[in-house]
């Protein structure tokens, strides 16, 4: 799917009903941070790579899995693995909640291609990025293994090859996803120890 136009036509001015055309949007640093990531990595197989990522990550539903995978098969933990599942779906929603309050669009400039449909024009900040960075804190822990530096940086990279976020998108997403898995991890350990 290509990216909208940002230049459209107004009104006839006069009687010859000539077109006059409102200059393109200014180009900003990261719409050119975005170009250049899509002029370097926008090759098919990267493409297909952030497109799996992509449906992995809408609404969060494949961390929902693992999480659910994570319950039925570690008994012990059942209860902590629901909790950090549950604090997935929190931070997704947090993001949805912060998209409708900023509503800022997502990238619109003509030298950016938009390469997979979204569930809405809204882009601040990354629902993927934010739900994959509390996914990556949570359930490393369970598993002992840090997720963050191997799942976190490609989600966040792809958003821009698929060139449906800006830089800050990510990033600010990727924060506010870690600040929900540290508010799950504080309520985990307060339970642990009144228990």
């Amino acid at each position: 799917m290509d990216a909208e136009l940002t230049t459209v036509a107004t009104e006839p001015t006069g009687p010859e009903q000539a077109t006059e055309e409102k200059p393109p949007a200014a180009v900003t640093a990261e719409t050119t941070a975005v170009r250049r990531v899509q002029s370097v990595l926008a090759e098919r197989p990267v493409v297909t790579v952030a497109k799996g990522m992509s449906k992995f990550g809408d609404h969060a539903l494949g961390w929902l899995a693992v999480g659910a995978v994570g319950a039925i098969t570690d008994r012990r933990r059942r209860r902590e693995w629901v909790l950090a599942a549950a604090g997935v779906a929190a931070s997704h929603g947090a993001s949805i909640a912060v998209k409708r309050l900023v509503r800022r669009q997502r990238p619109g400039d003509p030298g950016i291609r938009v390469l997979v449909d979204t569930p809405s024009r809204l882009s601040f900040p990354s629902s993927h990025a934010t739900s994959t960075t509390t996914a990556a804190i949570l359930y490393g822990r369970l598993l002992g293994r840090g997720l963050g530096p191997v799942v976190v940086p490609p989600m966040m990279v792809s958003r821009l090859v698929l060139g449906v976020h800006y830089p800050s998108d990510v990033l600010v997403g990727s924060g506010l996803g870690g600040a929900v898995a540290l508010g799950v991890r504080r309520y985990v350990e307060r339970r642990r120890n009144r228990g």
